[in-house]
This record gives C-alpha cells, sequence and structure tokens, in this order.
C-alpha cells in the first residue's frame, strides 16, 4: 500500500516533536534504541516517525546483514527492492558514518530513498556525505550486531527518557 510523502506542515510538526522522542526496534535478539537529528534532516525523520507510526515497519525484516559494516531493513517487499511509494529529497549532512549511525538506504539517484534505513554496526567514513544520516543509536549496538537475515522488527516511537512528551 503506497503511503504519502509528510506535507511541510507535517514535517514542521514532527520535527519539532522528535527533539523529544526516540525510536525503539524491537527484535528476535533485542532492542535497539536511537535518537533523531531533525536539524540534519527534518524530511527523513518527519518520513521515518509518521511511517513508524502507521504500523509500517513492524513485521518488516532485516534483509540485509554485513558483519562489521550494516544491517538493513525497512523493504516492504524483504528483498531491498520495495519503499512506501513515494522518494525522498536527500538531506546530507556533516554527520559521520560512526558505528551506531542510522541513515537511508538509497538507490544510484541521491533522491531515492523511501524506507530503507541502515545502522552502521562499525565506521563506514567512506559513505559520509552520501547518504542522508537522520539518528544515532543510542543502546542496542550490541543487539544490532546480532541481527540476523531474517529478523523481523517493530518499531515504536517514544518519549525520550525523562521526557514528558506523547509520541
Amino acid at each position: 500500500m503506497a503511503r504519502e510523502l509528510p506535507s511541510p506542515q507535517e514535517v514542521l510538526g514532527i520535527s519539532a516533536q522528535a527533539k523529544q522522542l526516540q525510536a525503539k526496534i524491537t527484535t528476535p535478539q533485542g532492542d535497539i534504541v536511537f535518537q533523531f537529528f531533525p536539524q540534519d534532516a527534518p524530511l527523513t525523520v518527519a518520513s521515518f516517525i509518521k511511517l513508524a507510526r502507521d504500523g509500517f515497519y513492524n513485521g518488516l525484516t532485516f534483509h540485509r546483514v554485513e558483519p562489521g559494516f550494516v544491517i538493513q531493513g525497512g523493504c516492504p517487499r524483504g528483498d531491498g527492492t520495495g519503499g512506501p511509494g513515494y522518494r525522498l529529497k536527500a538531506e546530507f549532512n556533516d554527520r559521520r558514518h560512526d558505528a551506531g549511525a542510522v541513515a537511508m538506504a538509497r538507490a544510484q539517484s541521491p533522491d531515492s530513498a523511501g524506507s530503507q534505513f541502515y545502522i552502521c554496526l562499525d565506521d563506514a567514513h567512506f559513505l559520509d556525505h552520501n547518504y542522508t544520516i537522520f539518528g544515532h543509536v543510542t543502546s542496542g549496538l550490541d543487539v544490532a550486531r546480532r541481527v540476523k537475515i531474517g529478523d523481523v522488527m517493530q518499531v515504536a516511537i517514544e518519549p525520550l527518557a525523562g521526557s514528558a512528551q506523547n509520541p
């Protein structure tokens, strides 16, 4: 089912909320939690949060696992060829592909990301400035390193610890 790109108003609203939110990805290996960078990638952050709130990611798998490099998921087809029915404009920024970086996967065109994301398991600086980094793992990087191809995810958007805001 195709989804709609967040409207400019949604991007503003969700990006403002994202400063007090985190994503929790529950896998068979445990939980991976990451914070968002709405100041660096407002459209990407808004899109991820909107998809997660709509349940888009629930039941999808990690279809790519490269030990020492990345895990990748968020493809509704489960093979790396699917997306939400829209493409995001690239929001390349100065964030580095350090271990724990969360970024959008894309095809050859810079403006081809959709719903697929990856988590760096170790530093991958050769990717810097070529992909949109929109978050960073705050807990569970050890869990990410145990993820296997086909592991199913559930994604929840939650308030940051100590935040009174509801998602």
